[in-house]
């Protein structure tokens, strides 16, 4: 009898244990699953993909603060290509700054988030003297004997106010007037389309510029004209122009004198 009752405390005792360990073993794990639930929901990797291209000045790419190394080196010019992985914090901030490295100076700086980090999956630049784009592009080529341009208006509305997001181009000859080629959308982010119909000629040509499927300027009265030479410049035959907003003297101008070609 003794013993019997000696069996049932000490199973009872072990009873309760196992009951015990069970909740506490049921807690922590219910903390642990929480602790993963909240940290997958507050973190995400991000990666960022960077082909820029920058002549003549030497970049540096600075993440955090912390200069970004590329090929063993921590300064570069010409083609810039190379990807960053990152994990990203809800509620973090994460930096991605271009800088001169020669002067120190910012020339653009991202900010980016857990809310944002998919729009800066990828990021293309262009730096050339006085003119840094957001875009990429490759250099064209053109048949012998013949001359292209392709545009891009980054700075649109800058000086003029107007929330177009692109304009339409009318390419001209400027003796006769006679239409080379017309461009439907010359917009911020990206160079239009090559338009190499133009037979190469010793003259210069105009671009006018309309709003949108009109004929009506852009900015209004008087009508906008660019004069740009179809001139070679170190045998290139495709002309890249970025077209710039400018006041001078209290009057809107449009200038076309940048031409990237050549450094490609």
């Amino acid at each position: 009898m003794k013993f019997q009752i000696k069996y049932k405390y000490i199973t009872g005792k072990i009873a309760k244990a196992i009951i015990a360990f069970s909740a506490v073993m049921l807690s922590l794990f219910s903390c642990t699953d929480g602790a993963l639930e909240s940290y997958d929901v507050d973190q995400k990797y991000a990666e960022i993909n960077i082909k820029g291209y920058s002549n003549p000045d030497l970049l540096q790419l600075r993440f955090n603060g912390e200069p970004v190394v590329i090929n063993g080196q921590t300064s570069y010019a010409n083609n810039i290509t190379t990807q960053i992985k990152f994990v990203v914090d809800n509620g973090e901030k994460n930096t991605l700054g271009i800088y001169n490295k020669n002067t120190g100076n910012e020339i653009k700086l991202f900010t980016i988030n857990y809310d944002n980090s998919n729009q800066y999956k990828n990021i293309n630049f262009i730096n050339l003297p006085e003119v840094f784009l957001q875009t990429s592009v490759t250099k064209p080529t053109v048949n012998l004997g013949r001359v292209g341009f392709e545009f891009i208006f980054p700075n649109l509305g800058e000086f003029s106010g107007t929330n177009l997001q692109n304009v339409k181009g009318v390419l001209k000859r400027e003796s006769s007037g006679a239409v080379l080629a017309t461009y439907e959308k010359i917009g911020k982010d990206v160079f239009t389309e090559l338009k190499p119909t133009i037979n190469y000629f010793a003259g210069n040509v105009i671009l006018e510029l309309y709003k949108p499927n009109s004929t009506e300027p852009y900015a209004g009265n008087p009508l906008i004209t660019i004069k740009m030479s179809t001139a070679y410049i170190n045998n290139n035959r495709a002309k890249l122009i970025v077209l710039q907003e400018v006041m001078e003297n209290g009057v809107l101008k449009v200038k076309g004198d940048v031409d990237i070609a050549p450094y490609l």
